[in-house]
C-alpha cells in the first residue's frame, strides 16, 4: 500500500484542476462502453457573445382572417349578395437578424430584432349568393410589400452537444411599403398600410463549425381590421380583414 500512498495523493491533487479544464469534445460509448465516435462541439464559446447578426430567408403562407358584414347577411336574406372565402397563399421574405443576450453568458433569456421585407400575395374568393343567380366565382388578391419590424423574446434550453431547442413570442409592426395593383379587375379591394402581428413560434439551433443554423416556425395573427372601405360590392360584403401567416424562418448567425 505505501507505493501506492504518493500516487493517491497526486490524483487527489491535481483532481480539481483537472476538473476545471473544459473540453470541445464528447466521447460515445455504446452499452458496453466501447467508444463509438468523438463528437467535437462547435462554437464552443457561442453564449459568451453580448451581440450575434446574421440573416434569414423565410418562405411563408398567408391568409386573411374575414368576418362578413351585416350588409351581406341582409342581402343574402334577400336572395342576393356576395359571399367571401379566403385563399392561402405563399409569399417570401427576407431579413436581418439581431440577436442581443439579456444577462449573463448562462442566462435563456435573448432579445431579437428581425427587421426585414416580405412579399405577399392575399387572395379572397367571392361567389354569388341567392337562388336563381348564376354560380360564379370572382377572385381579388391584395399583392403588397411589407415592412416587417418584430421585436421577439426567445428562451432556449440548454445546449445539448450542437443542437438546442427554443421557443419565441412577442410583437411585429407591420407596414405597406407598395401595394400592386396593376389590374383593376382582381384588384379592388384595398388593406391600411399600418398592422400589429402577435407572433409565437418555436426552432431549432443547429451548431457547425463555422455558423449556426436556425430553423424556426412562427405563426403571425394580425390584431387589427386593416379592411380599407371602398365603395364596390367586395368591400360591402366585408366587415373586417385580419392577417394570419405561418413562416418558415431559415436564420444563419
Amino acid at each position: 500500500m505505501r507505493p501506492l500512498l504518493p500516487l493517491a495523493l497526486l490524483v487527489l491533487l491535481a483532481g480539481p484542476a483537472l476538473a476545471q479544464r473544459k473540453r470541445s469534445d464528447t466521447i460515445d460509448r455504446n452499452r458496453k462502453g466501447h467508444i463509438k465516435g468523438v463528437v467535437v462541439e462547435n462554437l464552443s464559446n457561442y453564449n459568451a457573445r453580448f451581440y450575434r447578426p446574421g440573416l434569414t430567408i423565410a418562405p411563408n403562407f398567408s391568409r386573411f382572417f374575414i368576418e362578413q358584414s351585416a350588409a351581406y347577411f341582409q342581402a343574402a336574406q334577400q336572395g342576393r349578395g356576395i359571399s367571401a372565402n379566403s385563399i392561402i397563399s405563399p409569399g417570401f421574405g427576407v431579413g436581418f437578424v439581431n440577436d442581443i443576450r439579456l444577462g449573463n453568458p448562462s442566462t435563456p433569456f435573448h432579445l431579437r430584432f428581425v427587421p426585414g421585407l416580405s412579399f405577399m400575395t392575399r387572395r379572397v374568393e367571392y361567389k354569388s349568393v341567392g337562388a336563381g343567380q348564376p354560380d360564379t366565382i370572382r377572385t381579388q388578391e391584395v399583392s403588397t410589400t411589407q415592412l416587417e419590424l418584430p421585436l421577439l423574446l426567445k428562451y432556449q434550453s440548454n445546449r445539448r452537444r450542437n443542437t438546442r431547442f427554443y421557443m419565441i413570442g412577442g410583437i411585429k409592426p407591420s407596414l405597406a411599403v407598395t401595394q400592386r395593383q396593376n389590374t383593376p379587375a382582381i384588384n379592388q379591394l384595398t388593406i391600411t398600410r399600418n398592422d400589429v402581428l402577435l407572433e409565437y413560434g418555436f426552432g431549432l439551433d443547429l451548431f457547425y463549425p463555422y455558423f449556426k443554423f436556425g430553423p424556426e416556425l412562427r405563426f403571425s395573427h394580425g390584431l387589427r381590421n386593416i379592411l380599407s372601405p371602398r365603395n364596390n360590392e367586395y368591400s360591402n360584403s366585408l366587415q373586417s380583414l385580419r392577417t394570419n401567416t405561418v413562416t418558415l424562418y431559415l436564420n444563419i448567425e
